[in-house]
């Protein structure tokens, strides 16, 4: 069991292997930026209760499906967890201590739960970044077994799954495409989409401050992330953080010269820098 005094800092992140970034203990290190107090300890001991209520249960299954179902009724039915259909876009839902105590949460966060729980019991259950909603998905001997998190864990067909990806395709999906989507989601993959949720909230309320910790931290998981090195930029730029803006958008264009918003960056810094001024230090 991963403990809050074994947890990684997020300085040590970018250099760490992919199986030294625990899911779950990230995830909460994502929820400690806003809630300082929280006790990361006693929501891994949550978890850890959750699984432990099930083992005697799925340790005497032997289809994997089955265990599955088990895991699911567990956690949606009886511990009540489920998706907010009702206040989406509350960024309680992407924090997982608000998750465990509220029992609503949306599509990546009950998906982080559903696997945790799951992969405790010996069940190879994986994050999916399907277009749209975030779902999982678990091998079983004629291919995979799709559920979707934020609908009580409930499965998902081939014929579905092409209805929700075909809107971001603008045409019918493929077979080879399909299973390329269905791919597992690295754990980096995952806290990142996380962190981008939230992002996409705080700049729609105008919180340009955590969207900036936002971009801080995935760029502590993956430094060479372009998309999030401009967005903490004009984070920073919105926040009136010259210097950090200058130096995020710079090397923005630097290593993404031909980037698609190449042009629009370099007019955000003319205006930014336009009354000839240095950028500052940054505070």
């Amino acid at each position: 069991m991963t403990d809050d005094k074994t947890l990684p800092a997020w300085a040590t992140l970018a250099e760490a292997d992919d199986d030294q970034v625990p899911l779950l203990g990230c995830a909460l290190l994502i929820a400690r930026d806003e809630y300082p107090d929280l006790d990361i300890a006693a929501c891994l001991a949550q978890v850890e209760a959750h699984a432990a209520s099930l083992r005697p249960l799925v340790d005497g299954l032997d289809d994997a499906p089955l265990k599955m179902q088990a895991i699911n009724r567990r956690l949606f039915d009886e511990l009540g967890y489920a998706g907010d259909h009702d206040e989406y876009y509350d960024p309680r839902n992407s924090y997982l201590n608000m998750v465990l105590h509220r029992r609503r949460g949306n599509p990546i966060s009950l998906a982080v739960i559903q696997m945790e729980v799951a992969r405790r019991l010996g069940v190879p259950l994986d994050g999916v970044s399907f277009p749209g909603h975030f779902l999982v998905r678990l091998p079983v001997d004629d291919g995979l077994l799709v559920m979707d998190p934020f609908n009580r864990g409930r499965p998902l067909g081939t014929e579905e799954l092409r209805l929700r990806a075909k809107p971001h395709f603008g045409a019918d999906v493929p077979d080879d495409a399909l299973f390329d989507i269905l791919t597992p989601a690295p754990t980096r993959a995952i806290l990142s989409r996380i962190l981008r949720n939230l992002h996409a909230l705080y700049v729609g309320s105008g919180d340009w401050a955590r969207a900036v910790r936002c971009m801080d931290r995935v760029l502590c998981l993956a430094p060479d992330n372009a998309e999030s090195l401009r967005d903490r930029g004009l984070g920073y730029a919105e926040l009136g953080h010259r210097a950090g803006a200058a130096r995020d958008l710079g090397d923005y264009l630097q290593h993404w010269p031909d980037a698609d918003d190449a042009e629009t960056i370099r007019g955000r810094l003319l205006d930014l820098f336009g009354d000839g001024r240095q950028p500052g230090r940054l505070h």
